[in-house]
């Protein structure tokens, strides 16, 4: 590569960071990357994400672990890729349940459920499998991942996604906490329930065949940058079931089969400035 064309490079993955942080800031969606920068490659992406992620830790934000997406195959096939993605978890995204969860914080947020495991010891790749990752996990637990675009109505390419750190926005983890050796973590049922309704329904299977298989992919993922995962660190493994949108709403209740469930009530509506 030329120098120019690195330079030219260096330059959109700046302008795509730039524009995510301020749509962020100020909760006004901006038209999809892809479109403003149609040759936006996934490497650059990461690197918009990981630009971000350093701008907000310089600030005084702290990482607290990862999430992985796109998990399940019917997603995969939607979004023309092959393997998951991953984002990362910041102290500032973590909420309690116990505590009314504030819509106005966000743009267009939708809701999902799924696992949530906190390692015990050092998990570092590569060729990590599910029996390392296992024995790795300090407990699990159900939470909620609320996910947040800052990109128009949802219109994201891969490289949107990841750039935009995964669609990452808010965390919120149930009470519960269980040892992952007394569970089957590949085949345990779960919903979603809005307003008292039940409005999806899954099973952890959908989550790469085994949610601990998502967090072994996370692990030598980001084994090829030099970065391993620390006691204490968070893995979302990913959802199993379809994200709902939640303006309107007023509480969410999330279940999975052994883990217990996470309830929030929702105040307010999201900002979805225009």
């Amino acid at each position: 590569m030329t120098a120019t064309a690195a330079g030219l490079q260096d330059a959109t993955v700046r302008d795509c960071a730039g524009r995510l942080a301020a749509a962020e800031r100020s909760r006004t969606p901006i038209p999809p990357l892809t479109t403003t920068h149609p040759g936006l490659t996934l490497a650059q992406a990461y690197r918009v994400q990981q630009l971000n992620i350093a701008r907000r830790t310089d600030a005084g934000e702290r990482i607290v672990g990862h999430k992985v997406g796109l998990t399940a195959r019917t997603m995969q096939e939607l979004f023309g890729v092959d393997e998951p993605d991953y984002g990362h978890l910041l102290d500032t995204m973590m909420r309690k349940a116990s505590e009314p969860f504030d819509l106005s914080e966000l743009i267009d947020p939708q809701i999902e459920v799924e696992p949530a495991f906190v390692l015990g010891r050092k998990l570092q790749g590569p060729g990590l499998g599910i029996a390392e990752v296992m024995a790795a996990i300090d407990h699990v637990c159900v939470c909620f991942e609320i996910i947040d675009s800052r990109i128009i109505d949802w219109q994201i390419r891969i490289q949107d996604t990841v750039a935009d750190n995964g669609s990452s926005a808010r965390v919120v983890l149930g009470a519960q906490r269980v040892e992952p050796s007394a569970l089957a973590l590949d085949d345990l049922d779960a919903s979603l329930e809005l307003d008292g309704a039940i409005v999806e329904r899954g099973n952890t299977s959908a989550v790469l065949g085994h949610p601990a298989a998502s967090a072994a992919w996370l692990a030598n993922t980001l084994a090829g940058y030099g970065i391993g995962l620390e006691p204490g660190d968070l893995i979302l493994p990913g959802t199993c079931m379809r994200s709902r949108r939640i303006a309107l709403h007023q509480r969410a209740t999330g279940t999975i089969a052994g883990l217990g469930e996470v309830s929030i009530d929702l105040v307010n509506a999201p900002t979805m400035r225009r």
